[in-house]
């Protein structure tokens, strides 16, 4: 059998336990919808990659399983714009675009409505998913359950660490913008927009730029991210085992797999209390050990938090409010490892102990992730 054929027979066991209420017609449309257009090409990918797409299905399926299938229509349309509009980047943008507006009646939900409009009748890679849709079944209520969970689902793929949909949200003003619809000056957009400084002092990278959207419609870069997502959870379980308990291993597959510290704790059959300390303990090790000793590469690439590359994943205006804030030992430091020098090289140079060196570049990180947190 294909990879295809094998992936259909796996969901065909799974749609039938998981809602047995809908007919072999129905879990066939679901199952053709989430292969794809073009299923042979599965037989090509990486066992690797091929984990991350089946991830992607799984995704998908408990979009549409959750909030989608079998609901109403104007109900499921309710809790997708419900769903985006809680989305806070989302909704702090909309607030001062409303706050500049002479039209301050709208709400994020109109707002939200009118972008999602624009994104299904302009995006390309939508107009390809609502045709698609259309093949996969001749059932208008199935149908409009599957095209919100696609939208769903890519409005919230990371972009520049932030949901494609705030990206859309500033084409969409710019374009409302030229039609004199929002009655929004120029200079109130860009105050909407940020725009980017490059952290090698090139020239601003306004969020409004055409590469920002052709790159949101390339899976390759989300593909990218979530082959390096899953090498960290990898190497995070195996650190997890060996160097605090096998149990901690346990506890991070329910919490990633979305369980609550109530459920966890009945899967492990633990007291409450003690999958709590597991957390605070599991915590602990991943930003303070895991993080900074064990794999700090490969952790900083996965997040976009590279001192050298990323910045921390800071903005201008943060990096300039987070410089301010350290040490003139502290910026020294940070100074010598965005230029690529080891700690131990730096401790020698700054007549410190090596201890003492990463102890301020811990300090320094975890205030650049508070400053990235309060924003």
């Amino acid at each position: 059998m294909t990879t295809a054929e094998n992936l259909a027979r796996s969901w065909r066991s799974r749609l039938a336990a998981e809602c047995a209420n809908y007919s072999d017609t129905t879990h066939e449309s679901i199952i053709c919808w989430l292969l794809g257009e073009n299923p042979d090409r599965l037989s090509s990918l990486s066992e690797e990659k091929l984990e991350i797409v089946s991830q992607a299905m799984d995704y998908r399926w408990r979009i549409l399983r959750g909030r989608y299938l079998g609901v109403a229509p104007a109900i499921a349309y309710g809790n997708l714009m419900r769903r985006l509009a809680s989305l806070v980047l989302l909704r702090q943008k909309i607030k001062t675009w409303v706050a500049l507006s002479r039209d301050r009646t709208r709400s994020a939900i109109d707002v939200v409505q009118e972008t999602i409009q624009e994104i299904c009748e302009r995006d390309r890679y939508m107009q390809q998913q609502i045709a698609w849709i259309a093949q996969c079944t001749s059932d208008h209520r199935l149908r409009n359950s599957l095209l919100l969970a696609a939208i769903e689902e890519y409005c919230l793929r990371p972009v520049r660490n932030q949901p494609l949909l705030v990206l859309r949200f500033f084409n969409y003003l710019r374009r409302s913008q030229k039609a004199g619809l929002t009655q929004v000056p120029r200079e109130s957009l860009r105050i909407v927009s940020h725009e980017i400084t490059l952290e090698d002092g090139g020239e601003p990278v306004s969020l409004l730029d055409g590469e920002a959207t052709r790159l949101a419609k390339e899976s390759a870069a989300w593909e990218e991210q979530q082959q390096l997502r899953t090498a960290v959870v990898r190497e995070f379980e195996k650190y997890l085992e060996i160097n605090l308990e096998p149990i901690a291993a346990q506890w991070l597959r329910l919490y990633l797999q979305g369980n609550s510290q109530e459920a966890i704790a009945q899967e492990l059959n633990l007291p409450i209390k003690q999958v709590y300390r597991l957390r605070e303990k599991i915590s602990y090790h991943a930003i303070r050990v895991f993080a900074l000793k064990q794999s700090p590469d490969l952790v900083a690439n996965w997040l976009q938090i590279s001192l050298s590359e990323n910045g921390l994943g800071l903005t201008q205006s943060q990096w300039e409010v987070f410089i301010d804030s350290l040490t003139p030992v502290q910026r020294e430091i940070l100074t010598k490892l965005k230029a690529g020098i080891p700690i131990e090289t730096i401790a020698l140079d700054m007549n410190l102990k090596t201890s003492q060196v990463f102890s301020e570049w811990t300090r320094a990180f975890l205030a650049a992730q508070s400053q990235r947190n309060s924003n």
